[in-house]
């Protein structure tokens, strides 16, 4: 099923699929695994060009390489930019902690204030996929089997994805949206 807010059309996934990231059993898997790099806005080439000698601190030595090399992002089956890997692997951005956790070094530089912007909105909004149409922009929940503990957690929690994912749909679309997802979430709840 599918609400509508403005010009967003959205999966009631949203509402009634449960999920809360799990790193310490996916070791933040999805930086790693799956057929490309992460979606890039043109907005946010710009800010990772204008900022990547503040963030190469925070990347591997291979991320570094790789993106010296190959650049910090190329064009997907789509003629839409997304991350460079690494050997095909993790995105170039990946550097893995202590506990082997693949990390965004975009975001450390975020949290330690070297740079202004978050990582990458397709990142953060994760497991929710985006989908820009010229009249809408559809919003999915998108079912991957390496979040099968986020899954499980989630559910424990009783934790919808919009719940979970509240600072990210708040960055990209604004609180006014997500005070809308919560009264759909309402509205569905006292339907049932």
């Amino acid at each position: 099923m599918l609400v509508e807010i403005g010009d967003k059309i959205i999966s009631t996934d949203l509402f009634s699929e449960e999920f809360v990231c799990d790193l310490n059993k996916c070791k933040g898997a999805c930086c790693v695994k799956g057929n490309g790099g992460a979606p890039l806005k043109e907005k946010e080439v710009h800010m990772i060009q204008r900022d990547l000698k503040k963030i190469k601190p925070y990347m591997s030595n291979k991320g570094i390489q790789t993106v010296d090399e190959d650049g910090i992002y190329y064009l997907d089956e789509d003629d839409a930019p997304a991350t460079t890997l690494v050997d095909k692997k993790e995105c170039s951005f990946v550097y893995f902690d202590e506990t082997k956790t693949a990390k965004c070094s975009i975001e450390h530089a975020y949290k330690k204030g070297a740079i202004e912007f978050n990582k990458p909105e397709s990142c953060h909004l994760y497991p929710i996929r985006t989908k820009d149409f010229s009249e809408f922009t559809a919003i999915n929940y998108e079912i991957w089997d390496i979040c099968s503990a986020a899954c499980k957690l989630g559910s424990s929690l009783k934790v919808p994805v919009y719940k979970f994912l509240k600072e990210p749909i708040t960055r990209v679309f604004g609180e006014s949206f997500y005070k809308e997802l919560t009264k759909i979430d309402l509205e569905i709840k006292k339907n049932k």
